[in-house]
């Protein structure tokens, strides 16, 4: 999946849509005690009340939300043992596939179970999911009209799991109207923490506009903290790498090429060079296209394009040998760029912490001014402190 596909089906999460319909709907409520279930329910989507549907379509909203690589990862199923039952690919595509509501909500219900088998929660748990039908139109061409581009659809049946914690409400003092008293309100009922659901999953994934029940998307509680154990244990998954974890390598391969230090024009044509890559790519907008990916062919073009000397292809793959202990290893360009659209980079010294766009590097330098250390900003304006105009002191020598 790409983001423009979750983009797409999360925005469908909402009353009164004819590209997203939810049949039913599955919740059970685990204690943390016993790690078992405590409640089941499972009901038509349609019966619930309005209110209800908008507060579970908030929540499924949530679950989708976030950036891939960071909160979202498209996570391939391990190979299923021959004679495995209880292989989480299989539970979810025989629920999907499931005529009877009995058979879905056996197979939902091993899942929930498979969640707290080895793991033990601070807090009772409840696991909601539904299985549904997402409608995605076909593209429209430029003389159709809104009528015409929904004659075809791309057609996605699905199951989204989320997982939401539980918290007792804390008392207070209210005013009773009929009575005309103050009086404690003492409430025993456990809420339902909807607005931050601490994981869930989409299944299947979808790779140009079809299913792909290879993969599932799986969502973390926040960025670049994965729940690599639910990964393994519950979703029988492979293993991801994070945008974070994969910035990180970028960094460690450059530093056994080039060494630690490097200065401020070479960095900004590294990452000018890495983010031409993505604007092409943008442009292109082929969905068949992979995401761009740096491999060690690739680094050494664009070190060598960035002003890097001394470069050869032995020397690059001898970084990546080091650092990832494979030579083929690829890192996706996204995951290395910082954003182009913010103020992303953040530089530290002991006086202050100064923000600029990767695209403005270039014009800070690190100088030696009467034997001091100094950092050196270009700027084309005035310079503006707390409402007062800087005024301009010693030139440079």
């Amino acid at each position: 999946m790409n983001k423009k596909d979750i983009a797409d089906i999360r925005k469908r999460f909402k009353l009164d849509t004819d590209l997203l319909k939810i049949a039913e709907i599955y919740n059970v409520y685990i204690q943390k005690e016993s790690s078992e279930i405590f409640h089941e329910e499972s009901r038509s989507f349609s019966l619930l009340d309005r209110e209800q549907q908008e507060l579970f379509l908030a929540n499924f909203k949530k679950v989708l939300g976030g950036k891939l690589d960071q909160k979202l990862f498209e996570v391939k199923f391990q190979p299923q043992e021959e004679g495995q039952t209880d292989h989480t690919q299989h539970l979810l595509y025989e629920g999907l596939e499931a005529d009877d509501t009995a058979e879905w909500q056996e197979n939902m219900q091993h899942l929930a179970l498979k969640m707290v088998q080895d793991k033990q929660y601070e807090k009772d748990m409840v696991v909601t999911f539904i299985r549904g039908t997402y409608f995605k139109a076909t593209k429209r061409e430029a003389d159709e009209t809104e009528i015409d581009m929904r004659d075809e659809v791309f057609t996605t049946p699905f199951i989204l799991c989320s997982m939401n914690t539980t918290e007792l409400p804390k008392s207070s003092l209210v005013f009773d109207f009929v009575e005309k008293e103050f009086k404690s309100n003492l409430v025993t009922d456990p809420v339902i923490k909807l607005t931050s659901p601490i994981g869930g999953f989409l299944f299947p994934s979808f790779t140009d506009n079809a299913a792909d029940i290879h993969h599932v998307l799986y969502a973390a509680s926040k960025a670049n903290k994965p729940d690599f154990q639910f990964i393994e244990n519950v979703l029988n998954g492979d293993e991801i790498v994070t945008a974070e974890e994969d910035k990180a390598v970028f960094e460690e391969i450059v530093k056994a090429v080039i060494g630690d230090e490097v200065n401020s024009k070479t960095l900004a044509n590294v990452y000018d060079e890495i983010n031409a890559m993505l604007v092409v790519d943008e442009e292109y907008d082929d969905e068949d296209e992979d995401a761009p990916v740096l491999d060690a062919k690739e680094m050494e073009r664009v070190l060598k394009a960035s002003g890097v000397k001394d470069l050869s292809t032995e020397k690059v793959e001898r970084a990546f040998q080091q650092v990832v202990e494979d030579r083929n290893y690829e890192m996706k360009a996204s995951h290395i760029v910082p954003s182009y659209a913010s103020k992303s980079i953040k530089i530290s010294t002991k006086v202050a912490d100064i923000k600029i766009s990767p695209q403005d590097l270039r014009y800070v330098k690190e100088v030696n001014y009467n034997g001091k250390r100094c950092l050196l900003i270009e700027v084309e304006e005035d310079t503006i402190i707390e409402g007062f105009k800087l005024i301009a002191e010693e030139e440079l020598e």
